[in-house]
């Protein structure tokens, strides 16, 4: 079943076309990992799913959806998109944990959260650490796992372990593919080789244009 889907979809600024007719399908459950020079339109194709941008032209379809006819707030829900630096608000962690709740008006469940951190290698105890107080390593996973505290249906990871020492990219790596094997759909976009070397689909983005890489299995 197709998850997310590009018809058509073209992107340009004033000067710049920086996609052009791109089709693009993402199946449900999959991992998909984009590729290409700076300034291809990988991180674009992201934020054009994530609805953080509109397509010149073209649609951007979720579960066969117009993505422009659903409720933002309900889409965003299910289509959760990680920047490659976290923006961390509040003053502690704990802030941080109890946002997805507090949008959802629903109790704040801290067990869910002590789960949540332990999955990213971080003790419940950090709850109560200032953000000003810790790594970006920590700052990372603090924003990843604010994002899965309620488990989307697919999370978009734009270059989220580039600059992180190689623990935190392990922990992170461990923790995608833990859910993804649980049926979360995964598109990344990353320069890392380890990553590259590691990804099950590959599409690289050039000239506009996107392709199939190869297929690891």
């Amino acid at each position: 079943m197709a998850e997310i889907t590009l018809k058509k979809v073209s992107y340009q600024t004033k000067n710049n076309a920086i996609l052009e007719n791109i089709d693009f399908v993402v199946e449900s459950g999959s991992w998909v990992t984009l590729a290409g020079p700076s300034g291809s339109g990988k991180s674009t194709i992201l934020k054009l799913i994530a609805d953080l941008i509109s397509p010149t032209s073209g649609v951007v379809e979720f579960e066969g959806r117009n993505i422009q006819t659903i409720d933002p707030i309900d889409y965003r829900r299910q289509v959760s998109y990680a920047a490659q630096s976290a923006q961390l608000f509040g003053e502690t962690v704990k802030d941080n944990l109890d946002f997805p709740y507090l949008i959802r008006k629903k109790e704040i469940d801290s067990d869910r959260q002590a789960a949540v951190l332990n999955d990213f290698d971080l003790s419940s105890d950090f709850l109560t650490h200032s953000i000003l107080d810790i790594s970006g390593g920590q700052r990372q996973r603090v924003g990843l796992a604010r994002n899965f505290i309620f488990m989307p249906k697919v999370v978009l990871l734009d270059e989220v372990t580039t600059g992180l020492d190689s623990d935190s990219k392990k922990i992170v790596r461990q923790v995608i593919e833990k859910e993804n094997k649980k049926g979360l759909t995964v598109i990344e976009v990353t320069h890392e080789i380890d990553d590259l070397k590691e990804a099950k689909q590959i599409y690289t983005l050039s000239n506009g244009q996107i392709t199939k890489g190869v297929l690891h299995e």
